[in-house]
C-alpha cells in the first residue's frame, strides 16, 4: 500500500468523515460562546495530556476485561468494539471504533474538564480537541494495521509495538502512539523476546470453554472463537 492509498482509505471512511464534521461543529459552538484565550489553551493542553491515559485505561480495563462478554446485554458491544478487531486485526470494517460508542465516551471524559475550567465554551473546546486526538489515533491505527510500510523510524517503531499487542501478547502495549502509560504501569514490552507468546492473543480469553459458558458472542459471530485471523475480507481490502 502506498501513502496516497493509505490516505484514501482513511479519509473516505464514514466514521472519520463524521469525526471531521463534529470537530467543525464543536469548534463552531465553542467560538460562538466567546471563549477566553487562556482557559481555551489550558483545556486543549489538558485534553492532549489526559487522552493517552484515558485510552490506556479504557483499552486495558474495559476492552480487555472479561465482564462485557459475560453479560448478554453487553456481549454485542464487546464483540463490535474489540473482539472482532482482535479476531481479524487487519479487517478495515472493524478497525475504527463505532461512533455510537466512541463519541459519547469522548464527550463524557473530556467535556467535564472544560466545563469545570471555563464553562460551556471550554467544554466544546475540549470535545473538539478530543475528537482531533481520536482522528490522529485512528490514522496511526490505520498505519499499524494496513499494508503500509512507514519510512519514519518513530512510526515504524510504534507500529511494531502495536503489532506485538495483536500477534504476540495482548496483555501489554495498549497504547497507539504513546506508550507512557504502558511504561508507568509496567505493561510495556519492546519485543517478542521480552515475554512468552500468549495463547489468547486472538481470542482475548474468550476461548471455546468461555464461549460454552457465555455463548452470546459466539452466537452473534455464528462460529466458535478463532485461534488465528483469516485475514482481511472486507470490501476495502483492495486498498491494503
Amino acid at each position: 500500500m502506498s501513502l496516497p492509498q493509505l490516505w484514501m482509505a482513511y479519509l473516505t471512511y464514514p466514521t472519520i468523515l463524521l469525526y471531521f464534521a463534529l470537530i467543525l461543529v464543536s469548534a463552531g459552538i465553542a467560538i460562538a460562546l466567546t471563549p477566553r484565550l487562556v482557559p481555551t489553551l489550558i483545556v486543549a493542553v489538558l485534553v492532549v495530556a489526559i487522552y493517552p491515559f484515558a485510552w490506556y485505561a479504557i483499552h486495558r480495563f474495559i476492552l480487555h476485561g472479561r465482564w462485557l462478554y459475560r453479560n448478554p446485554l453487553t456481549a454485542s458491544l464487546w464483540k463490535r468494539v474489540h473482539f472482532d478487531h482482535h479476531q481479524d486485526p487487519h479487517l478495515l470494517d472493524v478497525l475504527f471504533g463505532s461512533p455510537l460508542n466512541t463519541i459519547p465516551t469522548i464527550a463524557i471524559i473530556v467535556m467535564p474538564i472544560g466545563w469545570a475550567l471555563d464553562g460551556p465554551s471550554a467544554a466544546f473546546t475540549a470535545l473538539a480537541t478530543g475528537l482531533i486526538m481520536t482522528c490522529i489515533y485512528e490514522f496511526f491505527h490505520c498505519i499499524q494495521h494496513l499494508a503500509y510500510k512507514p519510512r519514519w523510524a518513530w512510526v515504524a517503531k510504534i507500529k511494531q509495538l502495536h503489532v506485538l499487542h495483536h500477534f504476540h501478547d495482548e496483555d501489554g502495549n495498549y497504547g497507539i502512539t504513546n506508550y507512557a502509560a504502558d511504561r508507568l504501569f509496567r505493561s510495556f514490552y519492546k519485543d517478542a523476546r521480552a515475554r512468552p507468546r500468549s495463547a489468547h492473543v486472538f481470542d482475548l480469553g474468550y476461548d471455546i470453554d468461555e464461549a460454552k459458558r457465555y455463548p452470546w458472542v459466539m452466537k452473534l459471530t455464528g462460529a466458535p472463537p478463532k485461534q488465528r485471523p483469516d485475514g482481511a475480507r472486507s470490501s476495502g481490502s483492495s486498498a491494503r
